[in-house]
C-alpha cells in the first residue's frame, strides 16, 4: 500500500474502488492519480471537518492531515458524524484516524492533536496543497488564512449557524482573502446552535471545491461567496472584492498560481 502511494499508481483494488469516479469523462483516471498524490489539511474536526474528512477519504486523497486538540462531547453528536457515544471524552483526531483508516486503507491519515497557534501554524500547513476550514472561531480562521496567503495555498472557508451556511475558496494572489471579509472582533463567536445536516451541506461543497483544486480544475467559488439558507432551500452566490487596505493580501506583489490550482 505505501509503495503504491509512492509510485502514484492505482492498484487493481484501487481501480475497483474508484471506478465510478474515473469513468466520469471530465474526471478520468489521471485525475484519480492526482488525488492519490495530493495532501490536504483539515483544520478542525467538528461538524464541517468530520464530513470533509469522510468524503475526501472516500474519494482517495492520498494524504489527509487533521488538526484538532479537542475531545468528543455528547453535544457534538448531532452533527459530528465520525463519533459515537463510546467516543465521548476521547481525542477527536485519534478517533477520526481510526475510523477513516478503516474506510480507506489505501491512503495516509495523519492526526495532529494540537491547538493551532501563531507559533505552530506555519509548520502545520507546510507542504499542503489545499487547506480546508473546519474551525468554529474567527480568530483561528484568520490565523490559518494568513499562513495560507504566505504559502500561496488555497484555503476553503466554511461557516455554519442555525439552518444557514456559507463558503468561499481563497486562492492567494487571485482572490480576496478571509481578512478582506472579516476583521478580528468583527464577528462574535456566539453559540447560536446548528441543525446537524447544515455542516454536511457546506462541508460536501468544500470537499468538491478541494477536489477541483487538486485535480487541476478551476474551483467554482474562487472569489465568490456562496450562502445557503435551509429555511427556504435557497442558494445565493455573490462576487467578492478585495479590501485594498487588507493587511494580509493587499501587498503589491505578483504571485504565481499554486501547483494544485494549475489546469
Amino acid at each position: 500500500m505505501v509503495e503504491s502511494l509512492r509510485k502514484k499508481v492505482l492498484s487493481p483494488s484501487e481501480q475497483a474502488r474508484y471506478h465510478r469516479q474515473w469513468i466520469i469523462p471530465e474526471f478520468g483516471k489521471e485525475a484519480q492519480k492526482r488525488l492519490k498524490s495530493s495532501h490536504v489539511i483539515i483544520v478542525g474536526l467538528g461538524g464541517l471537518g468530520c464530513c470533509s474528512a469522510l468524503y475526501l477519504t472516500a474519494a482517495g486523497v492520498g494524504q489527509i492531515s487533521m488538526v484538532d486538540f479537542d475531545v468528543v462531547q455528547r453535544s457534538d453528536l448531532n452533527r459530528q458524524i465520525l463519533y459515537s457515544e463510546e467516543d465521548i471524552g476521547k481525542k477527536k483526531v485519534f478517533i477520526a484516524h481510526q475510523k477513516l483508516s478503516k474506510l480507506n486503507p489505501y491512503i495516509r491519515i495523519i492526526p495532529i492533536p494540537h491547538r493551532i497557534t501563531q507559533k505552530n501554524i506555519m509548520r502545520i500547513i507546510d507542504q499542503a496543497q489545499v487547506v480546508i476550514d473546519g474551525l468554529d472561531n474567527l480568530n483561528t480562521r484568520l490565523l490559518v488564512n494568513s499562513a495560507c496567503v504566505s504559502y500561496q495555498i488555497p484555503f476553503i472557508y466554511g461557516g455554519v449557524s442555525r439552518l444557514r451556511g456559507m463558503l468561499t475558496t481563497i486562492i492567494p494572489g487571485k482572490t480576496p482573502c478571509l481578512a478582506c471579509l472579516f476583521t478580528k472582533g468583527g464577528q462574535k463567536n456566539r453559540r447560536l446552535g446548528v441543525l446537524g445536516v447544515i455542516p454536511g451541506v457546506i462541508a460536501n461543497l468544500q470537499s468538491l471545491e478541494a477536489i477541483k483544486c487538486l485535480i487541476g480544475e478551476s474551483p467554482s467559488l474562487a472569489g465568490k461567496l456562496l450562502r445557503f439558507n435551509g429555511n427556504d432551500m435557497k442558494f445565493q452566490i455573490n462576487d467578492l472584492k478585495r479590501n485594498e487596505r487588507c493587511k494580509v493580501c493587499s501587498l503589491k506583489f505578483s504571485l504565481s498560481p499554486n501547483k494544485a490550482f494549475k489546469a
